[in-house]
């Protein structure tokens, strides 16, 4: 075999080294935009119709698979955790926060319970928008369709350690609309923007889960508990 001269071995190397920088740098991007947290409708059934104004709503499509915890027990898994010491006003991650569902007001052939996040952490942070919901049954199959989102304008609640917030959960009564019907053992919720679902009890009975005004809604996020 011929050897190669210094000079053509040098520009082989050259053209190695360029080509695997530029390798590193399609890898290692500085798009300032990836750091911002990414517009998520959340594992637990994210509600599909787009009916909202300005750019939070969360486009209709399923999310990533996450984890669901319990809510009683406060046992989330962060995904992109934060430090329990986060600077006040961040956004509230799954982990930070617990979820119950109201009494149910009903009305008009409605069945209307307040969706409701409460913060547990020791600092302030915020909710803003939608969040997801699923109905399951024990083995942990979805009953019924996605949820629908309301139309409605997301307002930012900021939230300080033990303040709640709510967004409502509505549809028709199964006995009235003749929809099918089922019944639930858990509410699967998904804060906004967040992957991973807080395992709610469901004690409202049967929800609607197919045929005619078998459709659920959610509303946005408001300050309180809805009661």
């Amino acid at each position: 075999m011929t050897n190669k001269s210094p000079s053509v071995r040098r520009t082989a190397l050259l053209a190695s080294t360029v080509a695997v920088l530029g390798v590193l740098t399609a890898c290692g991007s500085g798009d300032d935009t990836a750091s911002s947290p990414s517009t998520l409708p959340g594992t637990a059934a994210p509600a599909t119709d787009g009916t909202t104004t300005g750019s939070d709503s969360a486009s209709p499509t399923t999310a990533p698979s996450g984890s669901a915890t319990d809510s009683d027990t406060g046992s989330a898994t962060p995904s992109g955790a934060v430090s329990a010491s986060g600077s006040a006003g961040t956004r509230c991650h799954t982990f930070q926060l617990s979820a119950t569902v109201g009494r149910n007001n009903p009305g008009a052939g409605q069945e209307n319970f307040p969706i409701v996040l409460t913060n547990k952490a020791s600092h302030t942070c915020t909710v803003r928008g939608y969040p997801g919901a699923a109905f399951t049954d024990a083995s942990g199959k979805q009953l019924g369709p996605d949820p629908k989102r309301s139309s409605g304008t997301p307002e930012t609640v900021s939230l300080d350690p033990g303040q709640s917030a709510w967004a409502g959960l509505t549809f028709s009564n199964p006995e009235v609309s003749g929809a099918h019907a089922a019944t639930p053992t858990t509410l699967l919720v998904t804060p906004p923007d967040e992957r991973d679902s807080l395992k709610v009890k469901w004690t409202g009975g049967q929800v609607p889960v197919s045929g005619n005004s078998s459709s659920v809604f959610l509303t946005v996020f408001s300050p309180g508990t809805g009661a």
